[in-house]
């Protein structure tokens, strides 16, 4: 009788630890994903050492939404479109792989172009205002203090212009500063940096190793929130650290 019940515990328990992977597995598939941020282009908004929560479900379903991109289906369900400002979690087109988080810049149709640092939408120059300079890691990884601006993007439709803080560290004459212009395609997203002469986007063509246009079947989610956060080179899992290595002032912070 005792084996029987002792048996009966172990079930039980397997039982429980299945139920809990399969309503993990279909939040993280329909709801929530959780990625960190393994790079500083998107400073100031994210840093390195940040970890957020997406939602699978801002802009539909595609094969990139499934845990290993399965090719079950073409194009998306429940499809919505991502607004202009949105942070987006999507894959690398050149590999369709990889994890890329960016803002989004320019909408199908819209002509994107940075002169002097400067971006233009359809021809208008985006407004932005002088901030105080904030102190990040340069090029070559050493700490300096920066320009930075607060940023207004046009809105879309009936969804408002959005302001945001981005960084120039190498002011108005960066690498990627002076650009053709980009006519988007149907379909398809221009993606940017916050971090504007450190990031890999869409300025660059995905043959010189750059992101290029991205598809919106690539779209994974938008980034929601900062769930937690640990200084650069500090470990997650290094809980006994946590009192020194966890940045509490960014905890539960919305992303925007």
């Amino acid at each position: 009788m005792a084996q029987k019940r002792e048996e009966g515990g172990v079930l039980e328990t397997i039982k429980v630890i299945l139920q809990a992977l399969a309503i993990a597995l279909v939040i993280r598939t329909l709801l929530f994903q959780p990625f960190n941020i393994p790079s500083g282009s998107m400073i100031p908004t994210l840093l390195i050492g940040d970890y957020v929560f997406v939602s699978k479900y801002a802009y539909g379903y595609s094969n990139y939404s499934m845990p290993f991109g399965p090719d079950i289906f073409s194009g998306r369900i429940l499809a919505s479109p991502p607004n202009r400002g949105d942070v987006i979690v999507f894959k690398l087109p050149r590999d369709n792989e990889t994890d890329y988080i960016k803002r989004v810049i320019g909408l199908p149709g819209d002509r994107i172009q940075v002169i002097d640092g400067r971006l233009y939408i359809n021809g208008v120059i985006v407004p932005r205002t002088p901030l105080e300079k904030e102190v990040t890691e340069n090029r070559e990884g050493r700490e300096v203090p920066v320009t930075t601006y607060e940023e207004t993007l046009p809105g879309n439709g009936d969804h408002p212009a959005i302001e945001h803080t981005i960084i120039e560290i190498e002011g108005d004459h960066g690498i990627n500063d002076n650009t053709e212009l980009f006519v988007v395609p149907p379909d398809h997203y221009f993606m940017m940096g916050d971090n504007r002469d450190n990031s890999t986007d869409s300025r660059i063509a995905p043959e010189l190793g750059g992101v290029g246009f991205v598809p919106f079947v690539n779209l994974v989610g938008r980034a929601e929130i900062i769930f937690f956060s640990v200084r650069k080179d500090e470990s997650a899992l290094a809980f006994w650290r946590w009192p020194w290595s966890v940045r509490w002032d960014r905890l539960f912070r919305p992303v925007h």
